[in-house]
């Protein structure tokens, strides 16, 4: 059996009138991440761990804001294109872990629904996985409530 991690990060600035979507889940709030896409900063992470994990790049190679099919894309619809490029290299994902770092608002109410919202599109049992929210206690882009990071691991297998 072959064993491949990745790992993934991205970053969003927030801003008014956006809507915040996490995971593919719509969480209440007034600012939201700003990006080409519908900028799911939790997706786009994940998205790089799988592609980095069998050395494919990474979300911007295939899917750049510079190509306005991407202008406002699901995010989630994304991530499930990652999936099928790693399984196409013969891999499954087993597992993620994820950690979300945001002043606010604040996303323990929203965990379950965004683990499971991810399982579905990995096609991986919600077990499987991990998303954690953090602050940096006001600290830097993401504790003044400017913006929104991500960091994420995937563990694929390849029988």
């Amino acid at each position: 059996m072959s064993v491949r991690i990745g790992h993934g990060f991205d970053a969003h600035r927030l801003v008014d009138g956006r809507p915040f979507v996490l995971g593919g889940v719509h969480v209440p709030f007034e600012r939201g991440p700003l990006g080409h896409s519908d900028a799911d900063v939790l997706a786009h992470a994940l998205s790089d761990a799988l592609l980095g994990a069998c050395a494919l790049g990474d979300l911007g190679k295939h899917f750049p804001d510079t190509d306005e099919r991407w202008k406002g894309a699901d995010s989630m619809r994304l991530l499930g294109a990652c999936v099928d490029m790693v399984r196409e290299l013969g891999y499954e994902p087993v597992n993620v872990d994820a950690t979300v770092v945001v002043q606010a608002p604040k996303l323990a109410p929203h965990l379950e629904r965004i683990r499971a919202s991810v399982a579905a599109v990995l096609r991986i049992e919600t077990d499987a996985v991990s998303v954690k929210a953090k602050t940096s206690e006001g600290m830097g882009y993401t504790g003044d409530g400017t913006g929104i990071a991500a960091y994420a691991v995937a563990c694929l297998t390849r029988s």
